[in-house]
């Protein structure tokens, strides 16, 4: 496949990234593509390596390894050194319903498995396929296909996130009658107002929506199903519904002083600039972090989406708290290849933070222990306290706070990005169905029904918090338990 010893040849040559403080002066993605030359050499870094674990999917030690939609990675990955974009396309929609979306949001799990990361640097896998979607669309090659053959059933899905697309995909393509209810005043769940548009534009996440409506997916927006009754209506209107409402409850924490104003969610502020950009104003609920002292609490993507929004907002300055202590630069012997990676990385709002205030604003094994007030009731400062492991009397190790360690920073903006618990109780009651001890949606062992006779749930909803590839992969998972259960059998 490719080029012998192409990953010889060639060394990984990333997309160019506009600079940090160009970048921040608007919310535009920022990568910049490679040429059509440059990027066929970076498929034929691709070695045809025998066991090609980048596909593998699974999970190794808790962590995922290789793609979990099982992408046919070193057969496109040729396909583009060959220059045959049209068959690429066809081999990568084999497996990934959206490209467009996992190629930009997506870890990369497929690059951390590359036999090229053993010795050396991954190939590009993400950012070639990014090419070959965006060459498909660009080219007319991605049609609506009109002469689906339909069946008399009917699937309600709860939820437009990447999981319940998915589902709605697959189930539209067999032939039966999809709808899509959808509680915001857009479509595409944590697509449209979950991820920035730095990392993810609108625009693709619409023209996906679009390409479903021709195909004949029936969309509603404004549509939130918390009673019985709706729920009742739902079930005898619908052959079956589909959950994939994800899972939204954020984690709070518990401080004195939390009900300080000043102090949001991290989904409700990237919520709110995500539609103040799309409306073109700003809502009266509209957060701003325009010359505000900013305090992210969470190290993980989403705080660093707030580090980068805030940026771009003009905030004075910004910390982002991370309990756990800072990653290695480089694997550990206890963490071999084809493992995930537990590394250090800088993300792109730090890398922005870093360059604007010449700090790096993340602040490891540190959480908040108190918020103070101003006599308005606003946040002003909160007093930061480290944080050690230490062995408790069961033998386990357990966090406590070191003793003197408290210190204090100012913050008139403080958004919490600490992960989120499940789903939210209204739609759980509403349908009468189980939640588990995660508080996610009660299901058997490798199965997507849940406890309520028609309904079958997807995604986060049914996993808890994860992966955009992960909540595909639920979703096609799901979509063909419906439509064995509809027909008798599946061909999907």
């Amino acid at each position: 496949m490719g080029k012998t010893g192409g990953f010889l040849d060639y060394q990984r040559e990333n997309t160019k990234d506009i600079e940090p403080k160009q970048r921040i002066k608007n919310y535009s993605e920022f990568h910049l593509p490679l040429t059509k030359e440059e990027r066929k050499n970076q498929a034929a870094r691709c070695m045809d390596c025998g066991v090609p674990f980048c596909q593998f999917g699974q999970v190794i030690s808790g962590m995922p390894s290789g793609c979990p939609l099982n992408n046919l990675i070193p057969e496109w990955n040729d396909l583009i050194y060959r220059d045959n974009y049209e068959a690429a396309l066809a081999r990568l929609l084999k497996t990934d319903l959206f490209p467009e979306f996992t190629s930009r949001v997506c870890p990369s799990p497929c690059e951390k498995a590359c036999t090229c990361a053993l010795n050396g640097d991954a190939v590009t896998i993400c950012e070639n396929e990014k090419s070959i979607i965006e060459h498909g669309f660009k080219e007319g090659l991605i049609r609506p296909k009109k002469d689906i053959v339909r069946s008399d059933k009917k699937v309600a899905v709860i939820g437009s996130g990447p999981s319940g697309l998915a589902s709605a995909w697959q189930l539209n393509r067999r032939g039966h009658r999809v709808t899509v209810l959808e509680r915001n005043d857009r479509l595409g769940g944590l697509l449209m107002y979950g991820i920035p548009n730095m990392k993810l534009e609108k625009q693709y996440v619409d023209r996906r929506i679009q390409l479903m409506k021709e195909e004949g997916i029936r969309f509603k927006v404004n549509e939130s199903i918390e009673s019985k009754q709706e729920a009742e209506e739902l079930l005898k209107e619908f052959d079956s519904v589909v959950i994939a409402c994800g899972a939204s409850n954020p984690r709070d924490i518990k401080v004195k002083n939390r009900d300080s104003k000043g102090i949001y969610f991290a989904v409700d502020y990237l919520k709110e600039v995500t539609k103040s950009l799309m409306d073109n104003k700003e809502s009266d609920n509209f957060i701003s972090a325009k010359g505000k002292h900013v305090l992210v609490i969470g190290g993980g993507d989403t705080g660093n989406d707030c580090v980068g929004t805030s940026i771009r907002q003009g905030c004075k300055n910004v910390v982002q708290l991370e309990m756990m202590a800072k990653l290695p630069d480089e694997r550990t012997e206890s963490n071999p290849w084809p493992e995930w990676p537990k590394v250090s990385k800088t993300d792109y709002g730090q890398e922005e933070a870093i360059e604007v205030f010449k700090v790096d604003p993340r602040v490891y094994e540190s959480t908040v222990k108190e918020f103070v007030k101003d006599k308005q009731g606003n946040v002003k400062e909160a007093i930061i306290v480290k944080l050690e492991w230490v062995k408790g009397e069961d033998g386990r190790m357990q966090m406590q706070e070191v003793k003197g360690s408290e210190y204090t920073v100012k913050c008139d903006l403080v958004l919490i990005a600490a992960g989120f618990l499940g789903v939210q109780s209204p739609i759980a009651t509403a349908f009468d169905i189980e939640l588990n001890e995660r508080t996610n949606v009660k299901v058997a062992e490798g199965s997507c029904k849940t406890t309520k006779e028609k309904v079958f749930v997807t995604g986060d909803a049914k996993r808890g918090q994860s992966l955009v590839v992960w909540a595909i992969k639920e979703g096609k998972d799901t979509a063909r338990e419906v439509d064995e259960y509809l027909m008798g059998y599946t061909n999907i």
